[in-house]
């Protein structure tokens, strides 16, 4: 099977900014292969409101497209990787690992682009956000409204920016020339907006809470009220840690919880009920499915399950002319086929992406080597490395207990066989062989092959000396391991009848604690969380987070460890599927890893090798 996917549409064909191969009364009823190269580097497509999208298929390139051709290639920094792109409008915003914030964008009179004037916007070229920087101001995630931006800075910190006109920034009815704090009681977890709304979502912890403000058109915020919410305001039938995402439309607002249960709310149209709904209400359509993609357009919705089945609602005829479905149909979930390019991959790791434009949807595969992908950007970072190789001023900062899983010699070895009196390769060799020992890449091979040789190794590598293989041998080797997790465990058996606090303490240090024993360099590369708790808290603040998350079982976190190294989730008769799987569920977003894809298709695999819904 090659690993390259198609991209396809369905919808009206102006969304999309390219020509396909089949127009039809400028829609497609069914999903239409597009002339966009088939790839296997897609991580993200984006739409704006204009027959415009971006493509992100590189760490830090970025294509936009526009009136069927490819009109412009934009590169940051080397130093930067991209970690999310965002979209609404006519502006796109693109947030790195390093947390910060660039732009493009044609008009941005909203001032969605903080401090940026409308004449300064341009789509010539990638603008840097100072804003947050100069705020001392980390930007985990970011998410856009209609002509809003919202901003979760500094792990907690929730900021908003851009138009105001229904409340929907959160902050009252004035207006801001900059990204303004928005004020709730407790850390704010998680933040949601559509594609085409003047509202946003965000959740908090203690009180475990969802919030909304902004408009209130046909009741679609799920407040109850038709007066728009200038503050946030609590829904009170669900719990912030229940929420998989939100999204709104213009006219309706769709909610998908980590069980996969699919609610929604406004104009019985386009609300998937047929019937209007002023809360958030189950869809009884979906009620059997298991949903884990949502994407929303101006007034459609289109979400994919666990089995790979798409649904479709929310259209209207004068958006889709020659859709094949009868009218009444078009108010409530309809199930539409997959292309048959995209049978050949539902039992693989391989998942199907949806994308949302303004009348229509993408689909495409994400095909995301996620390990070496992250250390690729683990080597560009140059983040916590432990010692270096090279001659005297032209030493490189590496990760020792890498290159050692990779060449299978200590770091003085690789000194005195590279730079020894004798012999030494220069810098651009050194970096040429660190390309390979990160991620694999082989590139100017007669000058590798000579360090391979001086280094005493077979040249190529073989099948079994790559990336993946080795950082699975890696996770055996605990003598390398130079980090300690503690995590806090219930002990029964405490004397709860001694009286000296101070031995109380002493033992609650000693003896509630176990250790987990780990390479700090795969944390880093695989957890933004671990990522920014390193750059922002000391170890014991670390130890703490990790904590309060594995509360109930120490197992998890040895088991989501032990996938850093090896990409897969197994489990041993004495463990309790059941129990793992639901302490997992919400790892990707707690750690803040990049491979939802493949966690996602681990954690299926178990639950259908122990028969678990």
């Amino acid at each position: 099977m090659t690993n390259s996917s198609s991209v396809y549409l369905y919808g009206r064909i102006g969304c999309f900014g390219f020509v396909t191969k089949e127009e039809k009364n400028n829609s497609l009823p069914k999903w239409t292969e597009s002339n966009l190269k088939k790839t296997q580097t897609i991580k993200k497509i984006v739409c704006g409101s204009r027959p415009r999208f971006l493509v992100w298929k590189k760490p830090n390139k970025l294509e936009l497209y526009e009136d069927g051709k490819k009109k412009r290639k934009y590169q940051l920094p080397k130093n930067e990787t991209i970690k999310d792109i965002v979209s609404s409008s006519q502006t796109y915003l693109i947030l790195t690992e390093s947390g910060k914030v660039w732009s493009l964008a044609d008009n941005n009179r909203y001032k969605v682009v903080p401090l940026l004037d409308a004449d300064q916007s341009t789509f010539e070229e990638i603008r840097y956000v100072t804003f947050f920087e100069e705020k001392k101001l980390f930007v985990n995630s970011v998410v856009m409204g209609y002509a809003s931006g919202y901003y979760l800075c500094n792990g907690d910190q929730l900021y908003a920016s851009g138009s105001n006109s229904h409340g929907n920034l959160g902050i009252g009815k004035n207006s801001f020339e900059e990204p303004m704090p928005v004020y709730v009681q407790d850390k704010v977890i998680q933040i949601f907006a559509g594609f085409f709304a003047v509202n946003f979502f965000f959740t908090t912890s203690k009180p475990d809470l969802l919030y909304a403000c902004g408009n209130t058109t046909s009741e679609k915020l799920g407040v109850g009220s038709m007066y728009d919410q200038y503050t946030p305001t609590a829904l009170k039938n669900f719990k912030g840690s229940e929420i998989l995402t939100v999204s709104s439309c213009r006219f309706h607002s769709v909610l998908i919880t980590k069980k996969g249960q699919t609610f929604s709310c406004g104009n019985e149209k386009h609300n998937g009920h047929g019937v209007r709904k002023s809360f958030f209400t189950l869809i009884p359509q979906l009620k059997e499915k298991k949903v884990v993609q949502l994407k929303t357009g101006v007034i459609q919705t289109l979400v994919l399950t666990d089995q790979n089945e798409l649904y479709i609602w929310g259209i209207d005829e004068h958006l889709f002319p020659t859709y094949e479905s009868n009218k009444n149909n078009r108010k409530l979930p309809t199930k539409i086929k997959l292309p048959s390019f995209f049978k050949n991959y539902l039992d693989s790791k391989d998942m199907i992406r949806i994308a949302s434009g303004t009348f229509g949807f993408f689909l495409y595969l994400d095909f995301k080597n996620t390990l070496s992908e992250d250390l690729r950007i683990l080597y560009k970072s140059k983040k916590f490395c432990d010692c270096e190789i090279g001659t005297l001023g032209n030493q490189i900062p590496v990760h020792k207990a890498l290159v050692g899983c990779r060449t299978k010699l200590t770091i003085d070895q690789i000194q005195n066989k590279l730079f020894g009196e004798e012999k030494s390769i220069n810098k651009e060799q050194t970096l040429n062989f660190l390309k390979w020992v990160y991620y694999d890449e082989i590139s100017e091979i007669e000058k590798l092959e000579q360090t391979f040789n001086l280094l005493e190794l077979t040249f190529p590598p073989s099948v079994d000396n790559t990336i993946e293989k080795d950082i699975a041998q890696l996770y055996k080797d605990d003598d390398s391991k130079d980090f300690k997790i503690l995590v806090k465990i219930d002990d029964d058996n405490q004397d709860e009848d001694n009286d000296n606090e101070e031995d109380e303490e002493e033992e609650e240090e000693e003896g509630n604690y176990e250790e987990i024993s780990v390479h700090k360099f795969i944390l880093l590369a695989r957890s933004g969380l671990f990522r920014a708790m390193f750059d922002y808290v000391n170890e014991k603040d670390i130890t703490n987070k990790v904590q309060d998350y594995t509360r109930k079982s120490i197992k998890s976190l040895e088991i989501l460890i032990k996938y850093f190294y090896t990409n897969s989730i197994e489990l041993t008769a004495n463990e309790d599927p059941e129990l793992i799987v639901d302490e997992l569920s919400d790892a990707v977003e707690y750690y803040q890893l990049n491979d939802q894809c493949n966690f996602d298709s681990e954690l299926l695999k178990i639950k259908k090798q122990f028969d678990l819904k």
